[in-house]
């Protein structure tokens, strides 16, 4: 404690112009006693007098210039220990800081924040899943907007499955207007952000609440390298997705749905890599089992299989418009 209490100051004050004051006067202001500024009087103990304010302040300093003189002793014995290797360091190339793991959704936004502050030239990302919540997607608007007021290009990846989300659509409105590229395909990878070739940003857990900041240039450039191969496969969104009917009367959705339950996967792990909920995805299925004939989930299977439906050369929904 360094202030007096206003009481105090009043009281020690008025003790030294006078040379006492009562004992009783000094209830209501501890801190005089708490600053030892007063001492009993040795002729009445009902009468306390005032210690000089030199000597109050000399005392209350020792113990704080002793600590100064410790810690400063202590900063250079710790110099002293860090000098060989400070010298070691500096004949060393630089170190770059390749990986950087982000915890919690605060640190991971603030480090998303600062990259797409300083990107100049380009954003390239990838979003799986549907249909953003409000939420997320009044985030992403906050931080996309100056990007896109700084003429920054953009190019991002969705799947097919946002073409239905109202609130999605609404922000790729807002964000055409200026240098964006959004296209769509059925399946992607983990969500990926790359800004200026320089840093790229990936989830280390399905929770979204640890990430990964990379920073080696041959992390980022392989990681460019899958971002353009998913790009030259994608629908541009504004155009028509490879969702009509083949021959078959099946669906290229229902033709990736049947590739994923041929491979074992739950209907649940099926919704979300394909980024669609449980119920569109059994749906799917339910037509998919109706085209085929099948009267149960393992017929259905042995159907998909006999049915050539997976072969390289069965024909691609959609046409050209899906190479």
């Amino acid at each position: 404690m360094t202030d007096l209490c206003e009481e105090g100051t009043q009281l020690y004050a008025t003790a030294l112009s006078t040379g006492r004051i009562a004992r009783a006067e000094i209830a209501e202001a501890p801190c005089l006693l708490d600053f030892a500024l007063l001492h009993p009087d040795p002729d009445d103990e009902n009468w306390l007098r005032p210690v000089p304010p030199s000597v109050v302040l000399a005392q209350r300093l020792h113990p704080l210039e002793r600590e100064i003189l410790d810690r400063r002793r202590m900063s250079i014995e710790l110099t002293e220990s860090f000098e060989p290797f400070m010298a070691l360091s500096a004949l060393a190339p630089a170190p770059t800081h390749a990986i950087t793991v982000l915890e919690g959704a605060k640190r991971i936004n603030a480090a998303l924040n600062l990259a797409t502050a300083e990107c100049r030239h380009e954003v390239l990302t990838v979003q799986p899943g549907g249909g953003r919540s409000e939420h997320i997607l009044k985030q992403a608007l906050e931080r996309d907007r100056p990007l896109m007021e700084r003429g920054v290009r953009m190019r991002t990846l969705y799947q097919h499955t946002v073409r239905h989300s109202l609130g999605t659509m609404a922000y790729v409105d807002v964000m055409s207007r200026g240098k964006v590229e959004i296209r769509t395909l059925e399946e992607l990878i983990g969500r990926l952000i790359i800004c200026d070739e320089t840093v790229a940003f990936v989830p280390a857990h399905d929770d979204q609440q640890v990430a990964l900041e990379l920073r080696h240039p041959g992390l980022v450039k392989y990681l460019i390298k899958v971002f353009e191969n998913l790009w030259s496969r994608a629908t541009p969104l504004r155009e028509e997705a490879p969702y009509e009917p083949t021959r078959d009367g099946i669906t290229g959705v229902q033709r990736s749905i049947a590739r994923l339950l041929v491979e074992g996967h739950v209907d649940e792990a099926i919704a979300r890599r394909l980024g669609m909920n449980v119920r569109t995805c059994r749906a799917h299925i339910a037509k998919l089992a109706t085209a085929l004939g099948s009267g149960s989930r393992a017929q259905l299977g042995y159907l998909i299989a006999q049915s050539g439906l997976l072969d390289e050369d069965h024909p691609i929904p959609g046409g050209d418009a899906h190479p």
